[in-house]
């Protein structure tokens, strides 16, 4: 079962999505056999993740408060920030707090679902290292098969750009463009959300990046 969310996961996205490779390029009928392939490859995924939660918190051991990610399995958006605060290390969830609030009615303005998001840290661990944090970012990445990363901050974005993920191409520190992060996903780059809560220029600068993710998924189409 999937754990306790700030982006709460639900049993399907759009109608008619499935995982990337599955089906033809252009739009087709939701089928049977199309929710079929698709509910398996969301147990698959909810399977995978509580599996990575747990591994994420046994490596925590005593005195560790483990940070898991939140949201659906298979998200079409994949929020990423650095390092989890202190609303988050209380209750072991990613985006728990006021950087998921802020988040949330930011989405609603922009008509984005917010069962469609997964968010996680790149670090796991309040007081982690990014060696012990890299191999769960990338098992997350692999997971969930984003169409999208929003990359939050500078030391979120260098992190990514030093996995190592497969296909990937470096991403530009250029704030509120689109670019390619992989042949198959995207990525749009923000300040850090968590410092953009509380003063008025840094939340104009972090919803100048934001809202193309609005644009972006107007025009996602509904495969």
């Amino acid at each position: 079962m999937v754990r306790r969310d700030a982006f709460p996961p639900r049993e399907s996205r759009r109608p008619g999505r499935v995982p990337q490779g599955i089906g033809p390029k252009g739009r087709f009928p939701l089928t049977v056999a199309t929710d079929e392939i698709y509910e398996k490859y969301l147990q698959k995924a909810i399977t995978e993740i509580n599996a990575l939660g747990d591994e994420v918190a046994q490596a925590g051991g005593v005195g560790r408060v483990p940070v898991v990610g939140s949201g659906h399995p298979l998200a079409d958006v994949f929020l990423l920030k650095y390092a989890p605060k202190p609303a988050e290390l209380q209750e072991g969830v990613a985006f728990y707090g006021r950087a998921g609030n802020a988040l949330l009615k930011s989405l609603q303005r922009l008509h984005v679902d917010p069962m469609a998001i997964y968010g996680t840290n790149c670090l796991k661990f309040a007081d982690g290292d990014e060696e012990e944090s890299r191999p769960f970012l990338l098992r997350e990445l692999h997971i969930v098969q984003p169409k999208l990363v929003v990359v939050m901050g500078p030391d979120a974005l260098a992190f990514l750009n030093g996995l190592g993920f497969p296909l990937a191409r470096a991403v530009a520190p250029t704030e509120g463009e689109l670019q390619q992060f992989t042949p198959t996903v995207q990525a749009l780059v923000t300040p850090d959300i968590d410092e953009s809560l509380d003063e008025q220029p840094a939340k104009t600068r972090f919803w100048n990046a934001f809202k193309l993710l609005g644009t972006w998924w107007a025009e996602l189409p509904p495969y």
